[in-house]
């Protein structure tokens, strides 16, 4: 940890002396190659998520999330109304290029004026997962919060959600800790494990993204030459255990 000695020789953090509070994130488009993420718009992307969503006939992606699953179209569009209007969490719909369909969600939350915020609520339907728009999208939220002068990127996730914390770790996130009965959810308890970037470690893991995102990492048939996490497991402080994809 690096520091410096004030006058009574104690260690202090190091100055930061033209830092100036991050603008906030507005409700603005974020576009890529694979996907480009809107502002949550009910009319336009209640029918594409249900449907979305839908496909996980048996409801685990809701298991560690605070709501869901939802018994019927009608009762999943008043949430996304609910949630579509507060400006933190802020929602993003995550559309698919190519079939122009929202197959996801994600937000910006506990965006604080100190410097930090967080990606949360990250829903992809069985369509986005584990194909490069969920990898992009992903990108372009730690992207446009790093231009906005955002200090410190964090994920937080329940601490038996090994998915979610596997990851965490393959888009460049260090593991921090654990923090013991955090939250209770569901009627159940939450120990929440919590990762993070800074904007020290950006521009390695921002290269890192562009390498595997560049089309000459896919083949002809879309499948990747080089795994994420063999760019991005070198950078992490604290690897939690080796990442998987």
């Amino acid at each position: 940890m690096e520091q410096n000695l004030n006058e009574f020789n104690q260690p202090i953090g190091l100055p930061l002396l033209d830092w100036q509070p991050p603008t906030p994130p507005a409700r603005e488009p974020m576009l890529g190659r694979f996907c480009r993420l809107e502002p949550v718009d009910p009319p336009t992307h209640a029918a594409e998520l249900f449907e979305a969503f839908s496909l996980d006939s048996n409801g685990l992606n809701w298991t560690y999330l605070p709501y869901g699953p939802f018994p019927n179209f009608e009762a999943f569009r008043e949430w996304l109304i609910s949630i579509a209007m507060p400006d933190d969490p802020l929602f993003f719909a995550i559309v698919d290029d190519e079939s122009g369909k929202a197959l996801g969600v994600a937000s910006f939350s506990r965006i604080n004026p100190l410097g930090s915020i967080e990606v949360a609520h990250i829903h992809f339907s069985p369509l986005l997962q584990g194909k490069p728009g969920a990898t992009e999208a992903m990108y372009l939220m730690m992207k446009r919060a790093f231009e906005l002068g955002y200090r410190r990127y964090e994920w937080k996730c329940d601490a038996l959600n090994a998915p979610s914390q596997a990851a965490a770790q393959r888009l460049g996130f260090s593991f921090e800790g654990i923090f013991r009965q955090m939250v209770v959810y569901k009627g159940r308890n939450r120990d929440t494990a919590w990762f993070a970037m800074t904007d020290r470690d950006w521009p390695a893991i921002r290269e890192a993204l562009e390498s595997w995102l560049d089309p000459a990492n896919f083949d002809r048939d879309g499948r990747q030459k080089t795994r994420l996490s063999h760019l991005t497991l070198p950078l992490l402080h604290e690897p939690l255990s080796p990442a998987t994809s």
